[in-house]
């Protein structure tokens, strides 16, 4: 998937501060209505109330990012604007270790303002990488649009026949993947930006044609190697959400 470019991580950056500020004023004014009552009913000083309203605050600015790149595929609502989502660098969704890592470095990332230490990381490395990416191990890419099936014109997928037959049993003998195929496939998809091009390629055109042998598939001749694997993964993918 195409890496998402500093434009894309600005706006989402931005609609989310927006949204992050709008529930901060509405805090506020529920604090400016409700503290002073309960400060007097509970006898708490004014500092405690400060410092409970702080913590709130952290909660609900690491909590907002976290939760949401965790449990909503990897997007907050600024990235569902900008078309933009996290990932794991291995092609996965993220989970909430990953969020939270991130996220909590997301701080270190502010310094001095305006993400000016986040900026300078993501200049500096090839995936765009900010701090806090570089430690949870994540990227943040573009959504592809949604792709038409690259077999045929009426709307059959890759593979015709269920791919785990340690799930479900075989329909069709030719088509004979397993959940190993697509750990194959998201390791190449981890190493392959690190892999020289030549090394690369004859990588790619050794797994291609051991998938090819098993499943029996004949991809187009004009697709490449890692077109055809990238849509083989992006079956499997499929497939896995759906056990």
């Amino acid at each position: 998937m195409p890496l998402a470019g500093i434009g894309s991580r600005f706006i989402a950056l931005l609609v989310d501060t927006l949204i992050w500020v709008a529930a901060i004023l509405l805090l506020a004014l529920a604090s400016w209505l409700l503290v002073p009552g309960i400060t007097a009913f509970s006898r708490l000083s004014a500092q405690w109330a400060v410092a409970i309203y702080v913590l709130v605050l952290f909660l609900l600015n690491w909590g907002y990012f976290t939760l949401f790149e965790a449990f909503w595929n990897g997007r907050t609502p600024g990235k569902r604007i900008a078309r933009i989502r996290v990932i794991q660098q291995s092609g996965r969704p993220i989970g909430l270790f990953e969020s939270m890592a991130r996220n909590f470095i997301r701080y270190v990332d502010q310094i001095p303002f305006f993400y000016a230490v986040g900026v300078i990381a993501m200049f500096s490395t090839r995936q765009h990488q900010r701090l806090g990416d570089m430690a949870a191990g994540t990227l943040v890419v573009r959504d592809r649009e949604q792709e038409t099936p690259l077999w045929g014109e009426s709307g059959t997928r890759l593979f015709a026949a269920p791919i785990f037959p340690e799930i479900h049993p075989i329909s069709e003998p030719h088509v004979a993947l397993s959940l190993s195929a697509l750990e194959v496939l998201e390791g190449f998809f981890a190493r392959r930006l690190d892999l020289p091009l030549a090394t690369r390629a004859a990588l790619a055109r050794r797994i291609a044609g051991a998938i090819q042998a098993k499943s029996g598939l004949e991809p187009p001749p004009d697709l490449s190697d890692e077109t055809f694997l990238e849509a083989t993964a992006r079956e499997l993918r499929d497939i896995a959400r759906m056990r």
